[in-house]
């Protein structure tokens, strides 16, 4: 860096019992002087402050600005360290590149802190930066980190996310981090907590063969097109009225509508691509204000099911062209999708994806994945696109 963007700085570090007007009292402490803000972060923590400001100024004032900033610090019965010296450096408002990771878990401990941040050294990143984003039901841990790369920090990573049983997710940052999103959910034990076909199954007394099929399938041992006829062929003579009946016995994943309510509220687009059946969860699309969806349809001829799939079947492949398409639709980039889902028909959108979440998912889907969610909320999710707790509350969003 050259001679000329060399500063002379003074870090000021506070920390001590939270009051009102600590922060105001420091500042008008060093109005008097010829000082430059160059960074500052505050953070209060059990009625406990840190504040830490970067300034820029004459380093003939430095003597005095000192010695007001610790009679300041008697008056405001709060500790005051400062240190100053000339800095040729960027401060992290200057810095490009930077890449966010987000940790999610129910139990936050220090092994697995000082792993990530063994993994972040490793891959010559550094972190400037980390705040808390959720304390409850989960714990969400953000982190700002310099100088890594996104790939490579993201696999290494993997390896500790693996070790330490928790949720690690890596996204650069940048103005696409705040972009327009289309989100795309599998229905099937994402959106909802029960598989569908089961639940007509059990109607019809199969539920053993279906279940076991459908296993088989979501492990990627069976093509789901085979799997899903040979299930649904299971189902034939069923009554159609069944079927709202089985739309009854749904329950939603928790959080599933806090975290559509918040996406929409936010101008974000959410849509549905299933490997479910079109007349069982077209009105609870609706009822969460959900306008662009693709599911199978059953045949029902005089009143029953007749066991057969009409038209193209949505499936692995089949569920990758609904998310260009929706993505065309509503005017988004690939990269700025976001494809989520349990099994191994969800693969191919995961891939594709800006950002693919496997969600309480198989080993194969949660290797193939950008990221992972293992906890039981669906709206987890919006802590890996940087919104808080608390901006979720204060949307409004209630946990449903």
């Amino acid at each position: 860096m050259s001679a000329e963007k060399s500063h002379y700085t003074g870090l000021i570090l506070v920390s001590g019992v939270d009051s009102p007007g600590i922060t105001r009292a420091l500042f008008e402490t060093l109005a008097p002087f010829a000082v430059t803000i160059l960074d500052i972060e505050q953070v209060v923590i059990r009625e406990r402050l840190i504040l830490t400001a970067l300034i820029s100024l004459n380093p003939d004032h430095a003597q005095a600005i000192e010695a007001d900033l610790n009679e300041c610090a008697q008056v405001l019965s709060v500790d005051i360290a400062t240190s100053f010296g000339a800095q040729e450096g960027a401060t992290i408002a200057a810095k490009t590149g930077l890449v966010h990771v987000v940790l999610l878990t129910t139990e936050l401990h220090p092994r697995s802190i000082a792993a990530v941040a063994e993994a972040i050294t490793a891959q010559s990143g550094n972190i400037e930066r980390i705040h808390r984003t959720a304390s409850y039901p989960i714990t969400a841990i953000e982190l700002t980190v310099s100088g890594a790369n996104t790939a490579k920090l993201r696999q290494s990573l993997a390896a500790v996310s693996n070790e330490f049983s928790i949720d690690i997710a890596v996204s650069p940052g940048g103005l696409m981090r705040w972009a327009k999103k289309l989100v795309v959910l599998d229905v099937d034990s994402t959106l909802i907590q029960q598989e569908v076909i089961e639940l007509l199954a059990a109607h019809a007394g199969v539920e053993p063969q279906v279940r076991e099929i459908t296993e088989r399938a979501m492990r990627g041992e069976l093509d789901f097109r085979q799997s899903l006829e040979a299930r649904v062929a299971l189902l034939a003579g069923l009554p159609e009225k069944v079927i709202a009946d089985v739309r009854e016995q749904i329950v939603l994943t928790p959080g599933a509508r806090t975290l559509i309510e918040t996406l929409h509220k936010l101008g974000h687009n959410v849509a549905v691509v299933s490997g479910g059946f079109t007349a069982v969860i077209e009105p609870i699309l609706k009822d969460l204000g959900i306008a662009h969806y693709r599911a199978n349809t059953l045949e029902v001829i005089d009143g029953k099911l007749t066991g057969k799939v009409i038209g193209d079947v949505i499936d692995r492949a089949a569920k990758a062209v609904a998310l260009r398409d929706f993505a065309k639709f509503v005017g988004v980039k690939l990269e700025q999708t976001i494809a989520i889902g349990d099994g191994a028909n969800d693969l191919d959108m995961i891939a594709i994806a800006g950002m693919g979440i496997a969600f309480n998912a198989k080993p194969a889907v949660k290797a193939a994945a950008d990221s992972s969610v293992s906890a039981p909320y669906l709206d987890s999710v919006l802590y890996l696109l940087g919104i808080s707790r608390e901006d979720i509350e204060e949307a409004g969003a209630s946990r449903r």
